[in-house]
């Protein structure tokens, strides 16, 4: 009876040994486990923000260049400096960094400065809460240009009238607010994701009124900014532009039908606004940015950036 009692006890013995052992397997898998996650969750916000300052620096890199061809040039055309665009390139070329020391073979940065006011100004559809009717016609142009419902330019202008009207009885400023980037453009009725896309090369919204430069713009956007510009004519002013670029106005006016006067408010041959582009890849994550920068003189000022 007692060797029966104590072999038992000597079973139970090893059962609770077994069941503690296993106990302790898990308990320390599980601190493993969640010490992985730690650890993963560290490098995944610094690699985060070791793109973001890579960013920023390219992003200082490009206004850069923007105030030194203020500096220097009274025109703004392609062939500049500033509209070469960075094609990918390896940051352990030119970043002596330990952060990057591991991950350099796959660190690659790209970007690109594109003319802002080679875009139809959509911010022009309406001012102090009234739609502007000429701004409204240029926009149906550019729309049945790009194959587009012409319709979608009405609609638009009475939606920034109506945010313009809202901003003015909230504080008094008639600054426009709610349209800042082409996709808030999906607000607007009958806009969708596949419109947005098949004119956010041609259209934006800048904090006011600007003219286009014929230097940079495309044959539609010529064409729809001038009423008394065909197609045609644009296309001709684009093929031109490829050897010479215009100097003023005037220039512009001897290649057009009838050399008509410009109205200054509509064209130009300089530039104050430009979106800057950006791409960075670290170990195959990445990480794009595009920012709206203002240069006045040599004086160069963010107005936005959006991180996707």
């Amino acid at each position: 009876m007692k060797a029966r009692d104590l072999q038992q006890q000597r079973g139970v013995a090893v059962v609770t040994a077994m069941l503690l052992t296993t106990l302790a397997i898990t308990i320390v898998a599980s601190l493993f486990w969640q010490q992985q996650v730690q650890v993963r969750s560290i490098e995944n916000q610094r690699l985060q923000l070791q793109k973001q300052w890579v960013l920023r620096g390219a992003l200082d890199w490009a206004r850069l260049i923007l105030r030194e061809d203020g500096k220097y040039s009274a025109i703004d055309d392609l062939k500049e400096p500033w509209a070469v665009p960075l094609s990918e390139t390896r940051l352990d070329r030119y970043v002596e960094s330990a952060a990057l020391r591991d991950e350099a073979t796959t660190a690659v940065l790209s970007g690109s400065i594109q003319d802002a006011q080679a875009r139809l100004n959509l911010s022009a559809l309406a001012s102090h809460g009234n739609v502007d009717a000429v701004e409204v016609t240029a926009f149906e142009k550019l729309l049945g240009f790009l194959r587009q419902d012409p319709g979608l330019a009405r609609a638009t202008a009475q939606a920034i009238a109506q945010s313009q009207r809202h901003a003015d009885a909230g504080s008094g400023s008639p600054r426009m607010i709610g349209f800042v980037q082409v996709e808030d453009l999906l607000a607007v009725p009958g806009f969708t994701p596949a419109v947005v896309s098949g004119i956010r090369h041609d259209v934006i919204f800048l904090p006011r009124s600007t003219p286009v430069n014929v230097n940079t713009a495309s044959p539609e956007v010529l064409a729809a900014r001038l009423p008394q510009l065909s197609l045609a004519d644009a296309n001709n002013l684009v093929t031109y532009r490829r050897s010479v670029s215009f100097r003023d106005l005037s220039e512009i006016s001897a290649r057009l039908p009838g050399q008509p006067d410009l109205d200054p408010a509509l064209l130009s041959v300089a530039t104050s606004y430009f979106l800057v582009n950006g791409r960075v890849a670290i170990r195959q994550a990445g990480l794009q940015v595009q920012g709206l920068v203002e240069r006045s003189g040599a004086v160069t000022h963010l107005l936005w950036m959006n991180q996707t």
